[in-house]
């Protein structure tokens, strides 16, 4: 059996519910029950065959609305693995630090062109990081405490999976400076990141190797997967940028949250609408029960 998750905020109705099933049933996917987790946040739809049918047939067919689909039997996710800029915080710290130095538009273009996949994540970061040469260490804290924000529903999501047993893992091609901090805030259970080399209080332009970056992702879900012995269908993985691809294919659930197009494509979930409480409701969680500040 599988689970067609549709979640919205607070805009689905009866309707789209019926809609959904008829949709369900014309694209041969044989539902059969449906629910709702949260009232009008959202709802489960049970169907017996065609997953990606199902996908398809249920994807931008409601407005502001997101779609999981997946095994009924493997939907509670035991370990999640997550990319932390345009992740799990609002912002990419190094293009903030880059502001510091009144280079944020040089920076903030290679980092996009790296996030769509159009340039070697590493190579990207070292010509980044050698471009903050001289910036003083203090003004790490500074773009810590002034632009650094904890994306919507991390928190949440982090601790109410950890409190039903999970392990949470902060993976990021960043920085510890920041990574560290940030895993601390939400609720991660460990953060691995880049460590900037700072020198007299100066970044000296360059960073510990190797780098954190697409291998270091996928090697760290394989890792835990195997740390907690648990089967790879129990694994969540999210992020946004290309960096953060091979986790998300490799992952039981790998999703795309509010991601750059190539990952979007790839992904076997995509949240384009929704807060990252949406991966609780992706595992039946009802809001009653999110661990929540």
């Amino acid at each position: 059996m599988f689970t067609a998750t549709l979640i919205a905020s607070g805009t689905l109705t009866a309707g789209d519910i019926s809609t959904a099933m008829d949709r369900l049933r014309d694209a041969g996917c044989a539902p059969g029950a449906s629910g709702w987790i949260d009232q009008g946040d959202a709802a489960d739809l049970i169907f017996g065959m065609a997953p990606d049918a199902a996908r398809v047939a249920l994807e931008g067919a409601f407005a502001a609305t997101d779609v999981v689909v997946q095994s009924s039997l493997t939907r509670t996710k035991t370990l999640l693995v997550a990319d932390m800029d345009s992740t799990m915080i609002t912002v990419e710290c190094i293009d903030e630090l880059a502001d510091y130095a009144g280079i944020k538009p040089q920076i903030a273009e290679i980092t996009e062109r790296a996030m769509r996949g159009e340039l070697d994540f590493e190579a990207a970061l070292d010509a980044r990081v050698a471009l903050l040469k001289g910036l003083a260490e203090s003004d790490i804290e500074r773009c810590l405490a002034e632009r650094v924000t904890i994306m919507p529903g991390a928190k949440a999501l982090v601790r109410t999976m950890r409190a039903r047993g999970a392990l949470a893992v902060l993976v990021s091609g960043g920085f510890t400076r920041f990574a560290e901090p940030v895993a601390k805030a939400i609720g991660f259970d460990r953060a691995i990141a880049n460590v900037l080399q700072i020198e007299d209080g100066v970044l000296t332009g360059t960073v510990t190797k190797p780098i954190v970056g697409s291998n270091t992702k996928l090697t760290t879900l394989r890792a835990a997967i195997a740390e907690r012995g648990i089967a790879v269908e129990e694994s969540l993985a999210v992020g946004d940028g290309a960096n953060d691809l091979a986790m998300i294919e490799a992952a039981g659930l790998g999703v795309a949250y509010h991601a750059k197009p190539i990952v979007a494509a790839a992904a076997a979930a995509r949240i384009d609408h929704g807060d990252l409480t949406a991966l609780l409701y992706a595992q039946g969680i009802a809001k009653q029960h999110w661990v929540v500040d």
